[in-house]
């Protein structure tokens, strides 16, 4: 007989192989009868405790960040007379053989690393063993350095140690792009495809729910990785981000009557802000031009936003609503001044002259890191005293279309006689093309079948060479796509006018109306444009339908309100859907403000009436009058489904909340002019009522 008096354990790949050394007297200090003594039934009178002893359990665990290609990880398992080293190999769980006894301690580190990676115990690295194997022992391994950068808001950042990670993001999140960097980098692809190293790839498209996005690396020294990285486009997750004010917050400013977001950055009007300042960064304090109106500019660093500029118009008027209209490009800003009076036309001209009361103007800004400037001031070719030129804008690129409802002439088509003046308020809409810095009209249009009322351009929207123009007060009785134009017995039906540029010359593709044509619906009120996309709002649509392609036969439902969805197939468009608010009621107004980016579509109805908060909330409360409410839809092949009904955090009668919304890539903003918190800048005091239409913005994603 030997006896064990010590071991050295030593483990590689799985198991442990332990020596034991032994003393050749063993056997004499067990007595010679002692098998004697031991009963058949011996193990029936062996106490418990001695059984338990006989017990033993592993350490074990789990390693996660190995290169493929890599020599592996040695570990140490260190306890009371036992050194056992494990080499690891590839990523995952792992258990030593050893066999410890209840109540042994234990520690566990890394004894070697393997080539270009560090290698810590992040978690479990020491203990007790209990009465179960121990599992919980964390191996966290950094291989060559790699970052992986997203493009929008997601629930947390790229992990380089864990194959596989999960990112949330909300159902307005349409597209992902990777920017892939790392000093030791030899290449990289996504889903197959090579990637260019420390710059953006293209978006890819994310589908509701989880999309797995497989991100392949190499290394030097043959070192290989990939990456599965799972983005999740919530189908029902949406929170507020912010709540902003104006700068000087001012009791009827409207801040938040129209807004414009794009990126990062969020453009704010405030129509009937006072101040006499002019120009950028100006006095806000001083409150003696009424409705003057002003913009704020806000950028967000991070998930959080600031205020970058405060605008004014470089000839700051009373009562001209400068901020009126907003449109953001980029690093330039559209501002329409429906009401500003100069009689000056074209580019640049004399901004001094106010002859020609409520003509409008539009004017430009740019900006160059952190600073803007105004490029140009605009006016249309033909201003005339009660136009409203800048009622409506919309800027893509270097192209800006602005809107003038209440222009005169009774010319047709492109570039007519802009002097005629026999069609009263028939409404125009006049383009523009800016080539380095200097802008010019390109096109000046007008309805295939104007009329005097219609209010051609009281909503326009560009995306690339294409534009869409809203007339709701246009009176044809025709529904669907190019129908009867010379018909004038539905009084303010409404209709949208489709154009397109080639080169630089800009013609009529459709002329569209409602499935539903109705006396009052206001067709084309709203109006959002993207790519061969087309979202138009009907206010005053009557149907007590909700949700998607419900009876659009019911009017029982005064002013309601509607969405039309068309879509485009070469030069054909077709109606896609008919959206009413899943809580449809009378004057809500659903369809006031749209916006539209790619499958996804924000919608307001700036006087729902639900004292409900934030998102999905009740209904059908109706206890606060005009409050206003959001409306997300989310588009899956040909098929729109409400997703999201959205109130304000702090809900109160007559805030309009939706009176403007607009979204941009991962992020919705909605505006509320009658919101009258006095609070100021970013996440004041929202439960404040001491500013009656003060106005708000809300950023969500």
């Amino acid at each position: 007989m030997w006896r064990v008096v010590g071991f050295a354990v030593v483990c590689w790949g799985s198991g442990c192989h332990h020596s034991a050394s032994s003393a050749p007297d063993a056997a004499q200090d067990i007595p010679a009868d002692a098998a004697q003594d031991t009963p058949s039934d011996g193990a029936q009178d062996i106490p418990p405790d001695v059984m338990q002893s006989d017990i033993k359990h592993r350490v074990g665990g789990r390693v996660r960040g190995l290169w493929d290609g890599a020599s592996g990880v040695t570990l140490r398992l260190h306890t009371d007379g036992i050194d056992a080293l494990l080499a690891v190999s590839v990523n995952g769980g792992f258990r030593c053989e050893q066999e410890l006894a209840p109540g042994a301690s234990y520690t566990v580190t890394v004894a070697t690393n393997p080539v270009q990676h560090a290698c810590i115990v992040d978690a479990g690295g020491n203990g007790v063993v209990g009465d179960a194997d121990v599992a919980n022992v964390s191996i966290a391994c950094t291989g060559p350095a790699v970052t992986i950068a997203f493009s929008g808001l997601w629930g947390w950042a790229f992990d380089p140690t864990e194959d596989a990670q999960t990112f949330a993001g909300s159902v307005i999140t349409q597209d992902v792009a990777l920017t892939i960097s790392g000093s030791s980098l030899t290449g990289a692809s996504v889903d197959g495809a090579a990637a260019t190293l420390g710059e953006p790839t293209a978006p890819l498209a994310l589908a509701l729910g989880p999309t797995t996005v497989r991100v392949g690396l190499s290394a030097s020294g043959g070192l290989s990785k990939t990456h599965e990285l799972i983005f999740n486009r919530a189908a029902s997750v949406i929170d507020q981000i912010a709540y902003g004010k104006a700068s000087n917050t001012g009791a009827g400013d409207g801040f938040g009557n129209a807004i414009s977001l794009s990126g990062d950055t969020l453009a704010v009007g405030a129509r009937d802000e006072d101040s006499a300042a002019a120009g950028i960064n100006g006095n806000q304090a001083d409150n003696t031009a009424s409705s003057a109106g002003a913009v704020y500019v806000f950028v967000r660093s991070g998930t959080t936003w600031t205020q970058q500029a405060y605008l004014k118009a470089s000839n700051t008027g009373a009562g001209d609503s400068f901020g009126f209209a907003v449109s953001l490009s980029g690093d330039t800003l559209a501002v329409g001044a429906k009401f500003e009076a100069s009689a000056a036309t074209g580019v640049n001209g004399n901004q001094a002259d106010n002859t020609a009361s409520f003509a409008g103007a539009v004017y430009v800004f740019v900006r160059s890191g952190t600073t803007w400037t105004q490029q140009a001031y605009l006016k249309a070719s033909n201003t005339g005293a009660g136009d409203s030129f800048g009622h409506a804008v919309s800027l893509s690129g270097d192209t800006l279309a602005v809107g003038a409802p209440g222009e005169s002439s009774a010319a047709v088509g492109v570039n007519g006689n802009q002097a005629n003046n026999a069609a009263a308020s028939a409404g125009a809409v006049y383009v523009f093309a800016r080539a380095g810095t200097t802008w010019t009209q390109q096109a000046y249009l007008k309805a295939s079948n104007t009329g005097a009322d219609d209010g051609f351009g009281s909503s326009v929207s560009l995306s690339g060479d294409s534009l869409a123009v809203g007339a709701p007060g246009e009176a044809s009785a025709a529904t669907g796509i190019n129908g009867n134009q010379a018909d004038n017995t539905v009084f303010q039906a409404g209709a949208i006018y489709a154009f397109v540029r080639t080169g630089t010359t800009w013609t009529q593709q459709a002329y569209l109306k409602a499935s539903n044509t109705g006396t009052g619906d206001l067709f084309g009120r709203s109006v959002s444009l993207s790519g061969d996309t087309l979202a138009v709002g009907a206010p005053g649509e009557s149907s007590a339908a909700t949700g998607v392609d419900g009876n659009q036969a019911d009017n029982s439902a005064s002013a309601a309100g509607a969405i039309y969805v068309f879509a485009r197939t070469g030069t054909t468009w077709t109606q896609q859907a008919y959206l009413k608010a899943s809580n449809t009621g009378a004057n809500d107004s659903f369809g006031s403000s749209v916006s539209l980016s790619g499958d996804a579509l924000a919608v307001g109805a700036r006087f729902e009436a639900s004292a409900a908060v934030g998102a999905n909330g009740n209904q059908a409360d109706n206890a606060a009058s005009g409050a206003g409410a959001g409306y997300l839809f989310v588009r899956t092949g040909t098929a729109w489904t409400q997703q999201t009904y959205l109130k304000a955090p702090n809900t109160g009668a007559s805030d309009e909340f939706g009176s403007s919304v607009s979204l941009s890539d991962d992020t919705l903003a909605v505006g509320a002019p009658g919101e009258a918190s006095a609070a100021t800048g970013i996440g004041g005091n929202q439960a404040d009522n001491a500013a009656s239409n003060a106005g708000a913005v809300y950023l969500f994603r």
